[in-house]
C-alpha cells in the first residue's frame, strides 16, 4: 500500500483534509502551486482540481519515460 505525508506535498489547509476532498481541491492546494500556476494549468491542459492533474497524459508519459532512464541512476 503507498503512503505520502500529506504535510509535505500540501499547503496547511488542506493536510487534514480527507482524500476525496483533496482530489477535488485545486492544484494550488499542492505546496509549491500558487493560484496563478493552477490558472495557468487549467488554461494550457484544462487541469482544475488535484485528480485532473493526476490524470493528466502528459503527466503519465513523462513520469514513464523518466523511469524508463537508466543514465540517473
Amino acid at each position: 500500500m503507498a503512503s505520502i505525508d500529506l504535510e509535505k506535498v500540501l499547503d496547511k489547509a488542506w493536510a487534514d483534509k480527507s482524500l476525496p476532498e483533496i482530489l477535488a481541491a485545486p492544484v494550488s492546494a499542492l505546496k509549491g502551486v500558487s493560484d496563478r500556476q493552477g490558472n495557468l494549468l487549467e488554461e494550457a491542459f484544462g487541469v482544475k482540481t488535484v485528480k485532473d492533474l493526476a490524470d493528466l497524459k502528459y503527466a503519465h508519459w513523462a513520469s514513464a519515460l523518466a523511469t524508463l532512464d537508466t543514465t540517473s541512476k
